[in-house]
């Protein structure tokens, strides 16, 4: 009979992630004590009361990793701290209207869709900022084509850099394109807080903020520190794309951030060939699933070559081609969201 090994067991627990959350138990700090008594462990918890409807789950889930490092039985232990109240203030006093745009997931084309989405809205004659969110993948600064950080000011401010009529600010403007950001989340929260408070916006009449892919600390950090008026989903025509799009869609509802539309991003392909249609991720589903959740649908957006192109050469399609019928999209949509914003 092997003993069994505290370590193991350690490593077991600390690398279970809670349901619902990206955090780990090592993260949490959450495991606390383990007693072995021949081949029975006793597994002491402390968790946020947060997570108490996942009891069961986690006791499950930890059962099942203690017995395979090697025990024969094993008892689990809740204690339960109450969850922190979140104080939400506004960073942003001198901006009147602030949009978020998610997805849930990554590589649905969701900062293309900002980036051209806030040229439209300026060109509707609107003083619009652009904020890129995502601090470990950063894409503004090669869809806009800007190679140059920031100016700071003697009290220790940020001026955004403008182009095209905007004012952005992007991680992007201040780390290497070809170096990782390896930050830790208090770090990550404190430069998205700077990034709201100590960016010298002005005035602006709306400030669209560019999420990270998920719906973790970087997305609540901003809620915290943002009056958010609303939030635009993007999604591509996959039913396992909009699965991660209800997350997000399930986010801003349980903070009461009313949901202005969904688009569906990349609903066919037409070949600049032969013109032909091609539905490559399916049609519709985005627009019926909207429907189902009685969310207004924005509209849908083929792949194209000219949107592609613009990202990567740093011109949005709506400012280098916009007369093309994607830019008039974008401009539709924008017109929508200058509505219902009502700035």
């Amino acid at each position: 009979m092997s003993k069994v090994s505290r370590a193991a067991i350690y490593d077991a627990l600390n690398s279970y992630q809670v349901a619902g959350t990206n955090a780990t138990l090592l993260a949490l700090k959450a495991v606390k004590a383990i007693a072995v008594e021949g081949e029975h462990v006793t597994v002491d918890l402390t968790l946020l009361d947060a997570y108490k409807d996942r009891e069961a789950s986690i006791r499950d889930a930890l059962s099942e990793r203690v017995i395979k490092a090697g025990a024969a039985s094993v008892e689990i232990r809740f204690q339960w701290e109450p969850t922190p109240t979140a104080q939400f203030k506004n960073l942003l006093q001198n901006v009147k209207r602030c949009l978020m745009v998610g997805s849930g997931k990554g590589g649905v084309g969701k900062s293309t869709i900002a980036a051209n989405l806030a040229c439209a809205l300026t060109k509707l004659g609107l003083k619009v900022g652009l904020l890129d969110a995502d601090l470990y993948g950063p894409s503004m600064g090669m869809m806009f084509g800007i190679k140059d950080g920031p100016e700071g000011t003697d009290e220790g401010k940020i001026l955004p850099i403008q182009k095209f009529g905007l004012k952005l600010m992007s991680m992007a403007f201040l780390v290497d394109e070809d170096r990782p950001v390896i930050w830790r989340g208090p770090m990550l929260n404190k430069a998205l807080t700077q990034f709201l408070g100590d960016v010298l916006w002005g005035e602006l009449d709306l400030l669209l903020i560019d999420l990270p892919p998920g719906t973790g600390d970087v997305q609540l950090s901003l809620i915290q520190n943002a009056k958010v008026d609303g939030a635009i989903i993007v999604s591509t025509p996959q039913d396992v794309a909009f699965l991660d799009a209800k997350k997000a869609i399930g986010l801003f509802q349980t903070a009461k951030i009313p949901v202005l539309g969904v688009i569906e991003n990349m609903s066919s392909f037409i070949c600049p060939h032969c013109e032909q249609e091609t539905q490559i991720f399916g049609h519709g589903g985005v627009h019926a699933a909207a429907l189902r959740m009685g969310l207004p649908f924005l509209g849908e957006l083929p792949i194209d070559l000219q949107i592609r192109t613009g990202s990567d050469e740093g011109t949005p399609i709506v400012v280098g081609h916009p007369h093309s019928p994607q830019s008039k999209r974008f401009t539709e949509m924008a017109t929508y969201l200058q509505g219902i914003l009502k700035v």
